[in-house]
Order: structure tokens, then sequence, then C-alpha cells
């Protein structure tokens, strides 16, 4: 998935936000508010984990982006625009290589 189609879907959870549509079930999460928003969050990471679980992988992918979509309707009720995730994720990016040392654990004791 692309910067711009993950910022084109996020265009489009904001604008059924800002501008509901009868019908839409984004709009019909933004009515029921954060908790159902979150319960679906929860529900989809769940379904997600199985289906890595599992050998399929086309429920492993439309299952991500089932979790990506109500992780996105999250972002906006909470009023935190994806530019800013894609910001903090670009700067991770960026840090690829800084590898730290890790403490050894003695797993004997």
């Amino acid at each position: 998935m692309s910067n711009d189609t993950i910022k084109g879907l996020y265009e489009v959870v904001k604008e059924r936000k800002q501008n509901p549509q009868e019908g839409s079930y984004t709009c019909y999460l933004f009515d029921q508010g954060i908790d159902k928003i979150l319960k679906k969050v929860g529900e989809e990471c769940a379904e997600t984990i199985i289906a890595a679980k599992n050998t399929n992988a086309e429920d492993l992918k439309n299952e991500t982006c089932d979790l990506l979509y109500h992780l996105m309707v999250m972002l906006a009720e909470k009023g935190i625009d994806i530019d800013e995730v894609m910001d903090i994720l670009d700067q991770r990016r960026r840090k690829i290589g800084n590898l730290k040392q890790f403490k050894q654990v003695d797993k004997e004791t």
C-alpha cells in the first residue's frame, strides 16, 4: 500500500466524519463513538493475528486491510492526522541501520 493510497483512504474517512452520508459504514462508526471504534480495532487486530497464524495469505491481506481501515477511523475520531503518523514512520525508517547493542542476559540464572 503506497502512501498515496493510505492518505487517500484517510481523506475519505475524514470526509465522512465531516459530511456524514446515510448508509456509510464509516459514518455509522463515528455515530456510535469511540467505544465502538475501539471495539472494531480490537476485533480486527484479533482477526489479523489469527489470519497470520493460519496459512491463507489472502485472509491475512484482507484482515490487515480491515485493521488499517479501522485504525484510520480511530485516528480521525481522535483528531490525529495520518500525515503525523507517516512522519513518525518515516523518521523510524531513516533509523534503520542504527543497530542497538542489547544487553546479554544469562538465561541460566
